[in-house]
């Protein structure tokens, strides 16, 4: 059902934005704004953005095979960094739009409805970004996190230009609205360079810092079944975890007494914590022992 859901959300997203974009090129004709038209422009990479979600997020919930075992979640990573570049691409075309505008304004008509219109688009905008950033938390997915901030970004553009319009429509200083929509086009670029960064630090699977902390909690919940731990390990990979922990038990455990307590520790594991994969590694406390000995030969002859 989780993998329907997202699947739904991602196809409900993309028609939204071939919705969004229809509205806003209404508005741009209506007006004849060259702001209106760049902000339609803009949903034409929110649609192209949209579909490679739905996409990645499509490949993703694809059970492991032959060529991934480990499963293809890595694959939302790779949108959220396309997402982050288009922002950027985005806020740059705002920006040469704008400072052209500066030197070539043009007139406009029916700035009140054009408006009214384009806040409906911005509506429909915020009413998806909004359910998609609500389902990023729910199903850690990096994807829909990366398109909700997306659309986000274009809201914030199509409100600046509609401040920017409606001052335009009140005093006629056409220039204010290319000095807000520059202003807003920084803060857009901004915020897809943050998501190009974190969905490359995410690519080269960095540690989970809460997932070691949890699971150094349950591991210690059930410490009476085994004599210590150690070398945990996690790494983040799209929205699993891959975690492995060195188990040290007592000589006198048999092979099946150590392997019930991995497979009961892995079991807590994926109930308390079902995003994270854990691999258990049992010795016993003579090989552990042994290998203390050997480093402190090491260390004492260095």
């Amino acid at each position: 059902m989780r993998i329907v859901e997202k699947i739904t959300v991602a196809a409900v997203t993309v028609a939204g934005g071939v919705i969004v974009f229809c509205i806003k090129l209404i508005a741009y004709l209506i007006s004849n704004s060259v702001a209106l038209l760049s902000d339609a422009l803009e949903s034409i990479i929110n649609i192209a953005a949209s579909s490679i979600m739905f996409f990645t997020i499509y490949v993703s919930v694809k059970p492991p095979d032959e060529s991934h075992q480990y499963g293809h979640q890595k694959i939302e990573e790779v949108s959220r960094l396309i997402e982050g570049i288009l922002i950027v691409i985005a806020s740059i075309f705002l920006l040469y739009t704008a400072y052209n505008r500066i030197f070539n304004p043009t007139e406009l008509h029916s700035l009140d409805v054009a408006i009214i219109t384009s806040i409906i688009a911005g509506g429909v905008n915020s009413g998806i970004a909004y359910r998609l950033l609500k389902e990023s938390k729910i199903k850690s997915s990096p994807a829909f996190e990366g398109d909700a901030k997306h659309l986000f970004s274009d809201v914030l553009s199509s409100m600046a230009i509609w401040i920017g319009l409606g001052i335009v429509y009140f005093t006629g200083y056409i220039f204010i609205d290319s000095i807000l929509a520059i202003g807003v086009s920084i803060f857009i670029m901004k915020m897809g360079l943050e998501l190009i960064i974190k969905s490359s630090n995410y690519l080269i699977d960095p540690a989970s810092k809460e997932a070691d902390r949890k699971l150094r909690e349950i591991l210690e919940d059930h410490k009476h079944f085994f004599t210590e731990y150690h070398d945990l390990k996690t790494r983040r990979s799209g929205n699993m975890i891959f975690s492995e922990v060195h188990l040290v038990v007592n000589d006198n455990m048999t092979v099946k007494e150590a392997h019930d307590i991995a497979d009961h520790l892995e079991e807590e594991i994926r109930h308390r914590l079902p995003e994270v994969n854990m691999i258990i590694h049992v010795e016993p406390e003579s090989e552990k022992r042994e290998a203390g000995k050997i480093k402190q030969s090491k260390t004492a002859k260095t």
